[in-house]
């Protein structure tokens, strides 16, 4: 294969969920950009139909298929509609999630728990275990669960959040090893401090800041784009032998010592 065509997509259909977000969105276009078909999926709202436009301005067919992943009933309702829409799925991007409430581990209610586990982990076991067996049987297909640096250390603030992505990288290795003899590589991507809206808070945060980018070699916070990059290579033939990995896209934050 020439260079040239290392990224492209062309033909490919794709399930992204959490479409509406920043890193969503970011995915969406880019695999728009690249020649997907798109099946685009969110919670109800004006930001799934913005999205949706955005990538038909680029020539992508695109369908939107409305769900709350908190719901097992609406994750199976999806699956089958993203099939539906274009007649199968190659590529799916687990991406929708939710960080659930700030403190200790041990005081997590259970109620928190369990929602905070199936949005992040069990909708996207629910959709894999949906739409990976028709990719196994075509000899093709692409897995793409977003995870974050919280599934790679401790963090005395949001540990629900990161038990749950560190769940989603090891289920990325399981699938990985489970499907890989049949042609569907199985990745997770674990960012570090994107510019999206559920990062404002912190980006507004002087101090927070100041110890972050000290903390960081790149010395700068990442954009979406460069997470849709990380995607677009998984999810093309440039990523072709690459299966069972977390790619940390974080500037470097979790190689550093801060020094």
């Amino acid at each position: 294969m020439q260079a040239t065509g290392l990224f492209a997509l062309d033909g490919q259909v794709a399930l992204v969920t959490g479409a509406a977000g920043g890193l969503g969105r970011a995915i969406a276009l880019a695999y728009a950009q690249h020649g997907a078909r798109l099946v685009l999926s969110d919670r109800a709202g004006d930001g799934l139909h913005e999205v949706a436009a955005q990538c038909a301005s680029l020539g992508a067919a695109v369908h939107t298929v409305a769900a709350d992943l908190a719901e097992p009933a609406q994750v199976h309702a999806l699956a089958e509609q993203a099939q539906a829409a274009f007649g199968r799925i190659d590529l799916l991007v687990c991406n929708a999630g939710m960080q659930g409430p700030d403190g200790p581990l041990l005081a997590v209610p259970a109620q928190d728990w369990a929602r905070v586990f199936q949005v992040n982990l069990a909708s996207a076991h629910a959709l894999c275990a949906a739409l990976v067996p028709a990719m196994g049987a075509r000899g093709h297909g692409r897995v793409v669960l977003m995870a974050s640096i919280a599934a790679l250390r401790g963090n005395g603030a949001i540990g629900l959040y990161g038990l749950s992505k560190a769940a989603l990288a090891q289920m990325a290795r399981n699938l990985a090893v489970e499907w890989g003899p049949r042609g569907v590589c199985v990745n997770a991507i674990a960012p570090g401090l994107i510019r999206t809206p559920l990062a404002y808070g912190l980006l507004a945060n002087a101090a927070f800041m100041a110890r972050r980018l000290a903390a960081t070699p790149l010395r700068r916070v990442g954009e979406p784009h460069e997470v849709a990059g990380v995607a677009v290579m998984l999810a093309s033939a440039a990523g072709g032998f690459i299966t069972g990995q977390t790619l940390v896209v974080d500037g470097g934050t979790v190689i550093s010592d801060g020094s």
